[in-house]
């Protein structure tokens, strides 16, 4: 019998599952894929927002500016790529300048910090490949960038050392309500729980209605992008946003964590919510559409096209609150979500807490993570760790000068990765401009070597995604 089962580990499961893991707990994740963040929090605009845009007195503006205050101390603590570079909304006629005032009115009354509107001039100082049709501008200094997709790995690896239990490859197919709490049928096995968070994302409707009547359907929407080489990256400073309109943020421009520069999205309402790929009329929209913003973009330094899927629903709020006794919804979280999952984490914890579950905390639980980026380190500091490990030694990613030594550490961490894409999660390597087109059969090699498992066994991403078939007549292998 769990205290909290959790479904879903994307960033909001896995920042429950960290909040709740500083207690005395019994504690269960169940995610349906073989590795954890892969829906929503894999592909997204990684953008911490300032909290301007929600309506006041919404669940999703008191924790959009939460998170936002959290962002910056968490990711130091675990060890996160996070940069405080702040944000633009731009404005390109009188009717846009309204609006920008709007949004600061709105960022007041929500508890925004340090908000600017800029007139044009102001705006070309700080950004000078902006359009020279921006008319005004709203600067929110508290917003900033994030690795999405390590923040959720942060949080959970945290919570799996303090002894939470992560179950992989395990789809929730039922809830039934017991005397004692809920049973749960996920991929081979049957679990109980006195608690039961639904994290589930797109799924998240489907996982309530187990449960409770229908209170919410989820639409998802769906985005494409252009992840641009490390050669644009001067084209934008801060995250440059177009005015909202009733589909959402807009196409913005953006630096990323990793220096590079990323363009969109768009929003295409989607039919079926686990099918992302993008088009090549999305991909037109994008670059037209950014190209209001940042005309000088060149597209021939794009690296990779994506697609990322927002579990929008037909609520203009967050949906967190019990459904049932003692299941608990954090559902429909779409965009700021990502900003807002720590504070979510909270919420959760106090929630759960109202409705009778008992908090003791831990004595000394774990609440921080070391990682080590080679390339970050200083010579001496290399030297060092070459000392130590020979394998910090050899570079296998030659683009992000990701080491061996690096990819051994992913493999061995507390949630290790069972695929290339895995390895590129938690290392970065592949993140570069090749793509994976040097390192990836050396990271294929050492997964196979540390696993212990045959080569043709490496899967390149989600369940299924072999890359090798078979040996050659010349010893090598056929993909």
């Amino acid at each position: 019998m769990y205290d909290v089962a959790i479904v879903g580990c994307g960033v909001i499961g896995a920042a429950a599952a960290y909040y709740l893991s500083m207690y005395d707990l019994k504690i269960l994740v169940l995610e349906k894929e073989n590795d954890i963040a892969m829906g929503a929090t894999r592909a997204n605009s990684a953008i911490i927002h300032a909290g301007y845009d929600p309506e006041p007195g919404t669940l999703m503006a008191r924790l959009n500016v939460r998170g936002c205050e959290m962002a910056k101390d968490l990711c130091y603590k675990l060890s996160v790529p996070y940069r405080q570079c702040g944000s633009l909304v731009l404005a390109f006629s009188a009717a846009e300048d309204e609006t920008v005032k709007m949004l600061y009115d709105r960022g007041v009354q929500n508890g925004v910090k340090g908000m600017m509107i800029l007139t044009a001039e102001e705006v070309h100082e700080m950004e000078p490949q902006v359009s020279d049709q921006v008319t005004s501008a709203l600067y929110a200094p508290s917003a900033g960038i994030v690795n999405p997709w390590e923040y959720a790995l942060a949080f959970a690896e945290v919570a799996v050392l303090n002894g939470v239990e992560l179950y992989r490859n395990s789809e929730v197919t039922d809830i039934r309500k017991t005397e004692k709490g809920f049973e749960i049928n996920a991929g081979k096995n049957t679990f109980e729980s006195r608690f039961v968070i639904n994290s589930a994302g797109v799924d998240s409707a489907f996982v309530h209605e187990m449960v409770a009547d229908r209170s919410f359907t989820v639409k998802p929407s769906k985005g494409s992008y252009y992840l641009m080489d490390k050669c644009e990256c001067a084209r934008a400073n801060h995250v440059l946003f177009q005015c909202p309109s009733e589909k959402g943020k807009g196409v913005l421009v953006s630096p990323t964590v990793h220096g590079n520069l990323i363009v969109g999205p768009d929003a295409e309402p989607s039919k079926d919510m686990h099918r992302v790929n993008t088009t090549a009329a999305s991909l037109s929209y994008v670059k037209s559409a950014a190209a209001k913003s940042v005309p000088g973009i060149d597209y021939r330094n794009a690296i990779r096209n994506f697609a990322g899927m927002r579990a929008n629903t037909d609520q203009s709020d967050f949906v967190i609150g019990f459904a049932a006794p003692g299941f608990l919804d954090l559902a429909g979280i779409k965009s700021p979500g990502l900003t807002s999952a720590p504070a979510i984490g909270e919420e959760a914890v106090k929630l759960l807490k109202e409705a009778g579950l008992e908090l003791v905390p831990k004595v000394s639980p774990v609440q921080t993570r070391k990682k080590l980026r080679f390339k970050e380190l200083s010579e001496d500091e290399k030297c060092a760790a070459i000392a130590k490990n020979p394998l910090y030694g050899r570079v296998i990613c030659r683009c992000e000068t990701i080491t061996e030594g690096e990819i051994v550490d992913a493999i061995r961490s507390p949630i290790p990765p069972v695929s290339v894409d895995g390895i590129k999660r938690r290392a970065g390597t592949g993140m570069g401009r090749c793509q994976g087109g040097f390192c990836g059969p050396r990271v294929l090699e050492i997964l196979a070597r540390e696993l212990e498992i045959d080569p043709k066994q490496v899967l390149k991403d989600q369940a299924g995604s072999y890359i090798l078939a078979d040996e050659t007549k010349t010893g090598g292998m056929r993909v």
